[in-house]
């Protein structure tokens, strides 16, 4: 797949994907925008930001969502500006997806709509390359049903990213056979914050434990994948969304040594 100038696959420099999970205000959306830039350049990689205007499928109702699709999109546009990374966003409607297509670069479909035939459409004739979480309940090798889906709705530049299975309740675990299987059919990201979240784990929000993240990451890597996806704030404990589950920088900077170092090492 391709973003911007930058082929994303087997042989291709690893691709970041990070940012927080929601947009909380200008200035800390700027700001970790920035962070983001500045990481990429100093290891040489490309690097797409993440941050979504709404996220609509919170715990409890009273959750913070965003700023809304209008602002959100400003304020995204301004950080594309100030620091030139490609953009990443959610969309959870097809109305979403062609305004957001005008300023973002990588229009992500949530894990719980992957099989939703109409929104992988409109998201596939945007013209813009397409991240698909694979939902907790599918097998992997149901993806494939999802590339042709966007195939044929004229997108070629597909993204699938592994972000944990549901097991039991208010748990989740990796299979990473799943990355083999997957990369049959497109570039596979591993999201190493969000398969370490419990969903709903702490009653009217999810819990998580972000000290996994970087182990788990290290075996995705062992095993091959093309992008990482990883949510960073600068106060995880702070943070409007998903704070339990999301890294430091500074706790992000040493997972992308380390995955930087396991992908040279490999033979393939």
């Amino acid at each position: 797949m391709k973003v911007g100038q930058h082929e994303i696959g087997r042989g291709r420099p690893l691709l970041l994907i990070a940012g927080p999970c929601v947009i909380e205000s200008e200035a800390k959306t700027l700001a970790a925008a920035r962070r983001v830039a500045d990481l990429a350049q100093k290891y040489g990689l490309p690097a797409v930001f993440k941050c979504s205007f709404d996220k609509a499928n919170r715990t409890s109702a009273k959750a913070y969502r965003g700023v809304g699709i209008t602002e959100g999109l400003r304020i995204l546009a301004k950080a594309k500006r100030e620091t030139g990374l490609a953009l990443l966003t959610d969309i959870h409607e097809e109305a979403h997806c062609t305004p957001a297509a005008e300023v973002v670069d990588i229009l992500q479909i949530p894990a719980f709509l992957c099989r939703q035939t109409d929104l992988l459409f409109a998201a596939g004739k945007t013209g813009r390359a397409v991240n698909v979480k694979k939902g907790q309940f599918l097998a992997p090798e149901d993806m494939k049903n999802v590339v042709a889906k966007l195939a044929e709705a004229g997108c070629k530049d597909v993204l699938l990213t592994e972000r944990g299975a549901s097991f039991g309740y208010h748990n989740l675990v990796v299979d990473f056979r799943g990355l083999i299987t997957m990369r049959e059919y497109a570039p596979v990201c591993f999201d190493a914050t969000h398969s370490v979240q419990r969903p709903g784990g702490l009653g009217d929000k999810t819990g998580g434990d972000r000290t996994l993240a970087p182990p788990l990451a290290r075996a995705a890597a062992a095993v091959g994948i093309d992008a990482l996806f990883c949510e960073v704030h600068e106060d995880p404990d702070r943070a409007l969304s998903d704070g339990p589950n999301s890294l430091t920088f500074a706790m992000w900077e040493e997972l992308v040594r380390d995955v930087v170092a396991i992908r040279a090492a490999l033979p393939y």
